[in-house]
């Protein structure tokens, strides 16, 4: 069974995607993220376009053959990541893979995040591979947004943590090819609980916001 991961050792590391992308991405990274934004168009093709069925017969086999390939290389753990990190480059390892912000992950949005003073801000668009509602996002994707979201605002605290509570408040639904616009902030911390706020935007338009408290590793 693996150990848990020490939040207070993992604070030293957390960095914005939007820092490590300042210095030139090259080489292997710029081929995953590459990858990565080719196959996002690809989900987004299959969910939309009236493909002919040969032509889906002859891409599956194409990603089939793909997979086999990409299958037979060593698999990467997150925790060999955090222990190899050294530069800001390394430190891709720590956010390119995550589902929601990850540049090398196909299945994120992706949600860009900057920090503004205190608060953080995020931008992000959902396509129809995350449709609830016929042309709304998902609540499910809504709420893991919010999950990502607030969890990286906590983690630039000095005591980053692990969900506790999250708790959604949908006001109206949230629109598909729409750019939105989220924020959150902590809210205050007491003890080993990091309380945090958020809000996510269409427009001008409240779409839906979150609180969420954190704990901190012991």
């Amino acid at each position: 069974m693996n150990e848990p991961l020490d939040g207070s050792a993992l604070s030293q590391y957390f960095l914005l995607p939007t820092d490590a992308s300042e210095a030139p991405v090259t080489g292997i990274w710029a081929e995953r993220r590459r990858l990565a934004s080719i196959m996002r168009t690809v989900i987004e093709h299959l969910t939309v376009a009236d493909t002919p069925e040969s032509e889906l017969r002859e891409a599956a086999d194409t990603l089939q053959h793909l997979a086999a390939q990409l299958g037979a290389h060593p698999r990467r753990r997150k925790r060999d990541d955090i222990a190899d990190t050294a530069t800001p480059m390394d430190k891709h390892a720590l956010i390119d893979f995550s589902p929601l912000i990850g540049l090398s992950n196909p299945i994120s949005p992706p949600l860009e995040l900057t920090l503004d003073g205190n608060t953080l801000r995020g931008r992000l668009r959902f396509g129809t591979a995350y449709e609830g509602p016929p042309g709304c996002a998902h609540g499910g994707c809504i709420a893991a947004v919010f999950d990502e979201l607030l969890g990286y605002a906590q983690s630039l605290t000095s005591l980053p943590g692990m969900t506790g509570t999250l708790t959604i408040r949908y006001r109206v639904p949230t629109p598909l090819h729409t750019e939105l616009h989220c924020e959150a902030r902590v809210q205050r911390i007491s003890g080993r609980k990091i309380f945090c706020v958020g809000r996510l935007y269409a427009g001008e338009t409240l779409c839906a916001e979150a609180d969420g408290v954190f704990l901190a590793s012991r």
